[in-house]
């Protein structure tokens, strides 16, 4: 996910699906001691959320996923920065197998119907957080906008950090809990937590929700996403896949 950590160019391809969650959470044990020592003392000057927001965005190992921030969440990018972004520069864009692309802004997108969920957020990794509140744009919504061609069947996320992708059936992106969320727990998602807009697939693992989001192109075909070429699974169904065959939220 674009929240999960990173796999540098060069490292190993990740074990297979049962091993997965298990073996990156044993990697980042095995350095976390070091980790917590270069951290602490900044932390002891300096918010918890806001100095984490700010070595995850020049960390590209993801050591900094070790330390949840006051809410449960815990940082990772899958590149060594990630540009700022607000609503005098962010852009989206609607394109691919559509009669009717579009650039929405941020104001745009506030202009448009907000829809609020609370659901779960589930990392593969094993860390939860319950009750979590999104709100955004129904992802089907601008789907519709953009009038989707008969022959698509799925859609493709990128992200202005460069790096990250992420896909859905059409199906799937059709589905009324995956929006274009532009609030979590009740305020603006900032930078760190992958603002001003990210996509959130609240029925699936939380590297589906690719944070950043700059691109929407619908396309025939799913094509794998970030952690899907690593190893992953493209159906992301929470306790329904990569490995586990029960609901961890439940």
């Amino acid at each position: 996910m674009n929240s999960e950590p990173p796999e540098e160019p060069g490292e190993p391809r990740p074990p297979a699906p049962h091993g997965k969650p298990i073996g990156r959470r044993v990697l980042l044990g095995t350095i976390g001691l070091g980790a917590l020592g270069v951290v602490a003392a900044p932390v002891l000057q300096r918010g918890l959320e806001g100095f984490l927001g700010a070595a995850a965005d020049k960390d590209p190992t993801g050591l900094t996923g070790l330390l949840p921030n006051g809410g449960g969440f815990r940082y990772y990018s899958v590149t060594s920065s990630v540009p700022h972004k607000d609503a005098t520069d962010y852009r989206l864009t609607v394109d691919g197998l559509v009669d009717r692309p579009k650039t929405y802004t941020l104001d745009d997108l506030r202009a448009l119907p907000q829809t609020r969920l609370v659901k779960d957020v589930q990392c593969v990794t094993g860390w939860r957080v319950p009750d979590t509140p999104f709100e955004g744009v129904r992802l089907s919504r601008l789907l519709d906008a953009a009038g989707v061609r008969a022959k698509a069947g799925a859609v493709r996320f990128t992200c202005f950090d460069g790096a990250y992708s992420e896909s859905l059936t059409l199906e799937q992106a059709r589905r009324s809990d995956v929006l274009v969320a532009l609030r979590m727990q009740d305020k603006d998602i900032g930078h760190a937590h992958g603002g001003p807009v990210r996509l959130y697939v609240a029925p699936m693992y939380f590297y589906k929700s690719a944070k950043w989001l700059s691109g929407i192109t619908v396309t025939e075909d799913v094509k794998p996403g970030y952690w899907e070429r690593l190893g992953y699974d493209v159906d992301a169904w929470v306790g329904k896949s990569n490995g586990r065959d029960d609901d961890p939220t439940s």
